[in-house]
């Protein structure tokens, strides 16, 4: 870390330092072996055996100059977070005993870590352990400084060994060919023929908190679960509305500064940071990237982010919701396209109504979004976002979309004649000051509250949950879209009369799927009931999402694009299913270690002294009402957490019995976490009752506003 505060930085000296950048490797790389690294890179296809070497080498060289001692492949398999096996670059030693340095193109090219250990649903037995590790060359290598050294790492897919993907990343870089190829397909029938590509492009906005070290070490729920599973509110919380925004304190200024530092060192483009909504939140965010290298960013953001929060006496929370009653933390995903020219596809332009191909790309969208609504609910769905999403801080979990007034105003008008001639104009915003300039408004506000919002140039799906991979929502997003482009594209490319047809399935389009569109509340009560009279979804818990993998248009989506075969879909719905009983499990066992050790004696040892106090004023002639009255109370919150300790305990053991994943996780849902809510409220009046001395761990006013 860096220590010293005035140090100067220089940041385009500074930035993808440790990475193995497009310029270093055109630097280290005969002018053939570059030129056939960036055709691949381009338009797919395979290296050489002779010219991975070439490849692995020159990387090596670099990493070892750069006091890499060990590579690995870093991937992310279905955990949710990223993996890696180090090797050191020694080979063997030759005849006179001196060890080499070696890295070659096939160590470069495949890996091959233990497959059955890893989240696989079925698709691998324990006793079925080979899987392979396949080079991403579209996202860069790059160096990670940690206790361990410098190792090299190198992004790669996951794959079994009969060839079902394991991780987040083959998905998504199969949904980014589906995308691309259909895309490209709408791009042509408007004439372009320059663009060869079509890219999804992501900028992924990271929530997070920041809780000190020392406390946390001091809370089981925390070190095992990320979220605290007892707690009563803090005096304060977010109701003033001080800290969104507001000045960032010294200490947590220092970690950003060191946070930028090692980001932009590997190549992450960190771009924003401020205060959060909530008391200890923060918030970064990146400059869009390419989906997949993106995605890998986003990793490293959270990795770097909890490495450097405990060189500053911190730990870094990225669960969804760690704090009850306070605002939880999500991953905000902006997602748009465009071509390899430099055109947004997104980009309304100055005269919507009449920019076709925009129209036809939005009614595709909107279409996408309505039929696939569930898909996209599910690709959000997470054991911990189901405490954040449907609070008034969060998306509902009801899909929907906003457009904004001006877009709104085009497509009523579009459904009502079968074309638009006008749109709505921004405007200006008058101050009133003189000596402030007037300022030209955009033509329509925002909305927090909406799960999929038009921001201009791109669409922002605001449901992802804080501690997720942005790989399930993005490749759900385009594989979604590029079906809706091929099913377009199909009827556009035989049309006779071209002009014609597009503005009769542009109106088509909109008038069958305006449902989705919203640009109300979504926090309200009358939005559920009209979302329901619309004939939307709404789902309400990860574990009721999962099917939506496995439904009959799902499966015929994926197996088309060839992003998902039906096994590995039934595979996802499966791991959904065990790792929400899993986490239930794991938060149950800690609160009943948590209540029954730490809570409850406390409790009556305080209740005991009250007793005894009680004893001690009627012997000296006095009237102990006020303790009487206490103690009572007391008494009373004790016996209703033991009586909810017991119940839970029972369901516990009973939900250990069901050996069907599904049942139990439903299991864990329907009986087991209304029983965690009813110890939790007991035991969280009882904190408001005893003596703050005698507390067995850190309240939320030491956890959020003394770090």
């Amino acid at each position: 870390m860096n220590n010293d505060r005035n140090e100067k930085l220089n940041v385009e000296e500074i930035f993808g330092k440790n990475v193995f950048t497009i310029s270093k490797m055109r630097a280290a790389l005969p002018k053939s072996v570059y030129k056939n690294v960036r055709k691949v890179m381009e338009q797919g296809g395979e290296l050489s055996r002779a010219d991975a070497d070439v490849v692995a080498k020159a990387m090596k060289d670099w990493a070892v100059e750069n006091g890499a001692t060990h590579y690995t492949h870093w991937f992310q398999p279905l955990t949710g977070i990223t993996a890696e096996k180090h090797d050191s670059f020694i080979s063997s030693p030759d005849e006179e005993g001196r060890m080499l340095m070696g890295f070659s193109g096939k160590d470069l090219i495949k890996g091959e870590p233990d497959a059955s250990s890893f989240p696989s649903g079925g698709l691998r037995s324990t006793f079925e352990a080979r899987g392979y590790t396949t080079w991403d060359i579209t996202s860069p290598a790059f160096l990670k400084e940690s206790g361990t050294g410098t190792t090299l790492c190198i992004p790669t897919a996951f794959c079994s060994y009969t060839g079902e993907a394991l991780d987040k990343k083959t998905p998504l870089l199969r949904s980014m060919e589906a995308i691309n190829a259909q895309a490209l397909r709408i791009v042509r029938l408007f004439g372009d023929t320059a663009a060869t590509r079509v890219r999804a492009s992501v900028g992924a906005e990271q929530e997070y908190f920041l809780v000190n070290r020392d406390k946390y070490l001091q809370r089981q729920d925390l070190i095992f679960t990320g979220r605290t599973l007892f707690g009563a509110p803090a005096p304060k919380g977010q109701e003033m509305e001080d800290h969104y925004f507001g000045v960032i304190r010294e200490h947590v200024g220092e970690f950003m500064r060191d946070l930028n530092l090692e980001l932009w060192k590997l190549g992450v483009p960190a771009k924003t940071q401020h205060n959060e909504v909530a008391p200890a939140q923060h918030e970064l965010a990146p400059i869009y990237e390419e989906a997949n290298v993106a995605t890998d960013h986003n990793q490293l953001i959270m990795e770097t982010m909890k490495r450097v929060a405990i060189h500053h006496n911190m730990r870094c929370l990225l669960h969804e919701k760690p704090f009850a009653g306070v605002n939880g933390s999500g991953k905000h995903n902006n997602w748009s396209l465009s071509t390899d020219t430099g055109e947004n596809l997104l980009d309304p332009g100055k005269n919507p109504e009449s920019n076709t191909r925009f129209l036809l790309i939005l009614a595709c969208i909107l279409k996408a979004v309505d039929i696939h609504a569930d898909l996209l609910r599910q690709s959000a769905s997470d054991v911990g976002n189901d405490e954040r999403l449907g609070g008034h801080e969060a998306p509902p979990a009801i899909v929907s979309v906003f457009l904004g007034e001006q877009l709104e105003d085009v497509v009523s008008q579009v459904v009502k004649k079968g074309m638009a001639d006008r749109h709505l104009e921004g405007g200006v915003l008058y101050t009133g000051v003189s000596t402030l300039p007037d300022v030209a408004k955009d033509a329509t506000d925002r909305n927090r509250t909406s799960p999929f919002a038009f921001t201009g140039n791109k669409f922002e799906f605001r449901m992802v949950g804080s501690a997720d991979s942005c790989g399930a929502p993005i490749t759900i997003i385009n594989a979604i879209v590029a079906e809706a482009f091929c099913e377009a594209a199909n009827r556009l490319e035989k049309a006779a009369d071209f002009d014609q047809a597009v503005q009769d399935l542009i109106h088509e389009y909109l008038t069958n799927h305006q449902r989705i569109i919203f640009s109300g509340n979504g926090y309200t009560e009358e939005w559920i009931l009209e979302a329901k009279r619309r004939g939307l979804p709404n789902i309400a818990s990860t574990i009721e999402a999962a099917s939506a993998l496995t439904t009959p248009k799902s499966v015929s989506l994926f197996e088309e694009f060839h992003i998902f075969t039906e096994a590995e879909l039934r595979s996802r719905e499966e791991i959904t299913y065990e790792t929400y009983a899993k986490t239930i499990n794991i938060e149950t066992l800690t609160m009943i270690d948590m209540a029954r050790k730490q809570i409850i004696p406390v409790c009556m040892r305080y209740a005991k002294d009250l007793a005894e106090t009680v004893i001690l004023l009627r012997d000296a002639g006095m009237d102990p009402m006020a303790e009487v009255e206490k103690l009572t109370e007391v008494s009373t919150m004790i016996n209703q957490a033991q009586h909810s300790l017991k119940m839970l305990i029972d369901a516990e053991e009973n939900a250990g019995k069901i050996t069907h994943m599904k049942e139990q996780a439903f299991y864990y849902k329907d009986i087991v976490k209304p029983l965690m809510n009813n110890l939790r409220r007991p035991c969280d009046e009882l904190e408001k009752l005893v003596d703050k001395k005698m507390w067995p761990f850190p309240t939320y006013e030491d956890l959020m506003f003394e770090i």
